[in-house]
């Protein structure tokens, strides 16, 4: 009895520590990206101004030079960006994955492998954050997304709703999607043992997510990559999706209105 007390208490303050450390690690995410990640203007400014002059339809200001410095600029704000809209859905699954360390007495501090599983589901992001910033270095190099990273044609827009539209439909994310919303399952399946496993099955896990919502992303594009109605529509649209007992069902609906829209923009042209 006194044992499995301790083992309650030791559960327990696993549990805060790393509730902790996610909280810290989404909010500080999220007040880099409200700072404007590095860009020298706050996502508030930039969504204001997106605002008062219609968003992606405006015309293109003058584009920066870009050097290694400001790739790498671009890649800590896709990145840090990805960490704030996707962390949250991810940590029922790392709070998860904590319990079951101590179900399988592995380690007598589970935070630590926690930690690890976060840290490779984070480097998938930061896989796709690499992505991001050569796609945006060859929009802004043919002129199709202006200064403040918006697209300036409705072609494109049109096309990258359409298609994460009809990615809605397919069944590569329904698979995906199906490993993110039962964690238990994932967990079962794809467990692995040491800290090693825990950050080969944190990349897994990311990689699944990544399956899941890439082309949801890649929006940002279209509305803003900085603009933080998309931003934070996009992380509440990723979350209930994930958590919510009928979150496939809002993924068909989600990609139906994706799809009218993509094809609005590029007959109305």
């Amino acid at each position: 009895m006194p044992m499995q007390r301790s083992l309650e208490k030791v559960l327990q303050y696993d549990r805060w520590v790393v509730i902790a450390l996610l909280m810290t690690v989404a909010i500080s995410s999220w007040l880099f990206v409200i700072e404007g990640a590095g860009t020298g203007m706050s996502a508030v400014m930039m969504t204001g101004i997106d605002l008062a002059t219609g968003g992606g339809m405006r015309m293109a200001a003058e584009m920066p030079s870009w050097t290694f410095a400001y790739a790498t600029i671009m890649f800590f704000m896709w990145w840090i960006m990805m960490i704030a809209m996707m962390l949250p859905s991810a940590s029922p699954t790392i709070l998860l994955f904590a319990r079951a360390k101590h179900g399988k007495q592995e380690t007598g501090k589970a935070h630590l492998p926690s930690t690890v599983f976060a840290s490779g589901y984070l480097l998938a992001w930061a896989v796709f954050s690499a992505i991001a910033v050569i796609a945006q270095w060859a929009l802004e190099g043919v002129q199709l997304l202006n200064k403040m990273m918006v697209s300036t044609s409705p072609i494109l827009g049109g096309v990258l709703l359409l298609v994460a539209g009809l990615w809605q439909f397919t069944p590569w994310k329904h698979a995906c999607l199906r490993h993110c919303r039962s964690p238990l399952t994932f967990l079962m399946t794809r467990w692995r043992p040491g800290l090693k496993g825990a950050l080969i099955m944190g990349i897994d896990h990311g990689s699944f997510c990544l399956g899941c919502c890439w082309f949801l992303m890649a929006l940002l594009f279209f509305g803003g990559i900085m603009n933080l109605w998309w931003i934070g529509g996009l992380a509440l649209y990723v979350l209930a999706e994930k958590t919510l007992p009928s979150g496939h069902w809002i993924g068909y609906g989600f990609g139906f209105m994706l799809v009218i829209w993509g094809c609005w923009m590029m007959i109305s042209v």
